[in-house]
């Protein structure tokens, strides 16, 4: 059965607030750290190139196939419920090798998180930055920042509300926490209008941002709306950035 957050139809999404521009200490802990591994010959730059290329062409469209399929077919469905990383297997995502260039995975455990009509789920890390890169790439910068990570745990309603999604007090939000060995992903609701959809149309409407849960799929939209960005009033400086690397 179909069903949609149906709290007055389109009432629940406005124009999303502004985001800081800013480099975090995470960031600059990145550079040093991953400088330092090269360095010690843990693994080259080429290598990191690389990595850093697949992850950031793939998309979020490996998860927007697992979720369209899920719509559809109820069985595949319930496997996505009970054993995601085997249900990944499915559509071409192997978790043992996500890059099919060697590079394994550093972990194996996916849950996938079902939305209903009273309940709706949003997933952070608020360790560091952990996400289900092999479904949904690269993680979007938001998502890293400790801005999110911090106030979303503790206001998670007045979070969604600067994404544009403001919910009913009659859903339950629920925040889940990704850590070192496991991973979420969101299967939201699939939206009215939609019913006579083939597997394809329906993928094109579940966008990143539905998947980590600060977003509903419309009929009407395929991408994810454009945030906002405004400077940071006090910036990190190049001069700590340049400390932090040595």
């Amino acid at each position: 059965m179909q069903h949609s957050h149906d709290h007055e139809e389109g009432n629940h999404e406005h124009p999303a607030a502004p985001m800081v521009d800013e480099i975090t200490d995470f960031e600059i802990l990145e550079i040093a750290v991953r400088e330092l591994a090269i360095e010690k010959g843990l693994f080259t730059a080429e290598d990191h190139r690389k990595f850093t290329e697949w992850a950031e062409s793939i998309g979020p469209a490996a998860g927007s196939r697992l979720v369209a399929k899920a719509w559809t077919d109820p069985a595949f469905k319930t496997r996505v419920l009970g054993d995601a990383v085997a249900a990944c297997r499915e559509i071409g995502i192997d978790w043992t090798e996500p890059t099919g260039s060697g590079t394994p995975s550093d972990y194996m455990q996916l849950r996938v998180l079902e939305d209903t009509p009273t309940l709706h789920h949003v997933i952070v890390c608020t360790l560091c930055s952990c996400y289900p890169r092999p479904l949904l790439g690269h993680s979007p910068y938001w998502y890293r920042s400790p801005n999110y990570r911090r106030r979303l745990v503790r206001r998670p309603r007045h979070v969604l509300e600067e994404f544009g999604l403001i919910l009913p007090p009659e859903i339950e939000v629920r925040v889940e926490d990704s850590n070192q060995k496991c991973r979420f992903m969101v299967l939201p609701v699939r939206p009215a209008g939609t019913e006579n959809w083939t597997e394809e149309q329906l993928a094109e409407i579940v966008t990143r941002d539905c998947m980590i849960g600060v977003a509903l799929p419309r009929p009407d939209r395929k991408s994810d709306d454009v945030r906002p960005v405004h400077k940071a009033s006090r910036p990190v400086s190049e001069h700590h950035q340049a400390e932090a690397s040595q």
